[in-house]
């Protein structure tokens, strides 16, 4: 009955004039600030909390929860458009949005990315609505030991991003793994690899290395290219329309990675990144013509953005029910509730009934509302691609030098970003697939910090990983995804030439 009661109170609080438009708000600028390269939700929530002063906490919260998830909404428009991931979690929508667009077919991108955000978001709201103070209890069971695990699964996803050459993609993820292990040990606080540069103890950002591997390095095979008359197709819009074809590659993927997604965002750490990544490898394994991934897959494209807007609604999970933020963006956010006088964790549901639902309730909205606005603007959005080449490539750099100077407003991240656009044009020249590494960047640092903890937990005896049974499951995954698909490569080839 309680439960009843506060289902009651939260809607009548996200249903009141005052909710629906902070609702509005929120999405709105969330989606704005996720269009523009290197800007993020974490800068936009970090802004409003002094904003939010004297403001009521259930409208002032609801309002930084639409920010949130509208910036993964919104973040795949620039990624598809000009390749620059306007967030972290969108990277992965870049590997075949970008490509659909350079076919002329950026409307359809679009309006895949807009259905699918939708339909991700909204299972997870379900989800999290049903299922939150049962998952938390799952949360808590995850330690070190299975954290390595699960990013070792995770890391399996290599053998997918190859592009054909297995052995340029191992050498991408090699100096993925080199980059993240640049800055001061977290268990030792040692630097490493800072070559006495103050400038690198903290290590170097994501969006430093995503921005300069994907958008500037773009930028320069734009410039080299310039000349070309295939590039024109970029100029060409296309239909917003989807056949019936299209409807039935999304179909699978959507319901898929809406669940993958969310039960990846309910793990403190995993966040939406990751599960985009997962999420584009899982469907690329599962695909029936797998090598049609990065030039332009509908289930290319579905798979991450189903999967990181489900992401997004599962990262509440621990951050209502347990007070562990379980991404930067969710730090914030508790930063917020703190600031405002809310405890997040196992009383929230009790104690704040009516905050607890009326966030929740006011996801639904703020996901209705996000395809309301996101389908009938596509035409208008889509004309960025229409903007001359030499004003486009001007604005492409504009937006990612001052989405990156304004995450530490230090001059030395341009040169990071410099340096890793030179990186990232060679590797273009080279044929070394980019994505490798930027997954064994995310996953380098969390996982070494798990496999060091896990050891010291158990006095450097490596059956920790065996005696426990999620993690001895992940492993057997990771291990199946690893041999099976080789075999079954191997038993094509022969059924082939039998």
């Amino acid at each position: 009955m309680d439960i009843l009661n506060g289902i009651s109170q939260g809607l009548q609080v996200a249903l009141s004039l005052e909710g629906i438009l902070f609702v509005l708000i929120g999405v709105l600028i969330g989606t704005l600030i996720g269009m523009i390269p290197g800007l993020g939700p974490i800068t936009a929530i970090g802004v409003m909390i002094p904003i939010s002063y004297g403001m009521d906490i259930h409208l002032a919260l609801i309002m930084m929860a639409g920010v949130y998830y509208g910036a993964v909404f919104g973040g795949s428009t620039s990624s598809i458009l000009l390749n620059a991931p306007g967030i972290e979690g969108t990277i992965a929508t870049s590997f075949d949005g970008y490509p659909m667009a350079q076919q002329g077919k950026a409307g359809k991108a679009l309006a895949i990315a807009a259905i699918c955000s939708f339909v991700g978001g909204t299972v997870g709201i379900i989800l999290l609505m049903s299922l939150a103070p049962a998952l938390a209890t799952v949360a808590i069971a995850f330690g070190p030991a299975e954290y390595f695990a699960l990013m070792l699964l995770a890391l399996m996803a290599i053998t997918s991003l190859s592009d054909g050459s297995m052995s340029k993609a191992l050498i991408s993820g090699v100096l993925g793994f080199m980059v993240a292990t640049v800055g001061i040990d977290g268990q030792t606080g040692t630097p490493r690899f800072t070559f006495g540069n103050i400038n690198l103890l903290d290590g170097i950002e994501f969006l430093v290395i995503g921005l300069g591997l994907f958008a500037i390095a773009e930028v320069a095979i734009l410039i080299i290219n310039r000349n070309n008359k295939s590039q024109t197709k970029l100029h060409k819009i296309g239909s917003l329309r989807l056949t019936k074809q299209d409807f039935k590659e999304m179909r699978g993927p959507m319901s898929r990675q809406s669940l993958v997604g969310f039960l990846i965002g309910v793990l403190p750490g995993a966040g939406a990144t990751i599960a985009s990544f997962i999420g584009y490898t899982s469907e690329k394994k599962l695909a029936k013509k797998p090598e049609e991934f990065g030039k332009g897959s509908v289930a290319g494209l579905a798979g991450p953005e189903t999967a990181n807007n489900a992401a997004t609604s599962g990262a509440f999970v621990p951050l209502l029910s347990l007070g562990i933020p379980g991404s930067g963006t969710t730090a914030v956010m508790l930063g917020a509730f703190l600031v405002m006088g809310i405890q997040p964790g196992p009383l929230l549901m009790t104690e704040q009934p009516t905050l607890f639902w009326a966030i929740i309730i006011s996801m639904y909205i703020g996901n209705i509302f996000l395809l309301i606005l996101n389908l009938p603007l596509i035409p208008y959005i889509s004309k960025i691609l229409l903007i001359p080449r030499p004003m486009l490539i001007s604005l492409v750099i504009f937006f990612c030098v001052i989405g990156i100077y304004t995450l530490s407003f230090n001059v030395f991240d341009l040169y990071l970003l410099l340096f890793f656009g030179v990186i990232g044009f060679l590797m273009k020249l080279v044929k070394i697939p980019p994505a490798p590494f930027i997954l064994a960047f995310i996953l380098g640092d969390m996982m070494e910090q798990s496999l060091r903890k896990a050891l010291t937990i158990s006095n450097g005896n490596l059956s920790i990983f065996v005696e426990r049974p999620i993690a001895m499951s992940l492993l057997i995954v990771s291990l199946l995804s690893l041999v099976i698909p080789p075999l079954f490569r191997y038993f094509k080839r022969k059924n082939a030439s039998a």
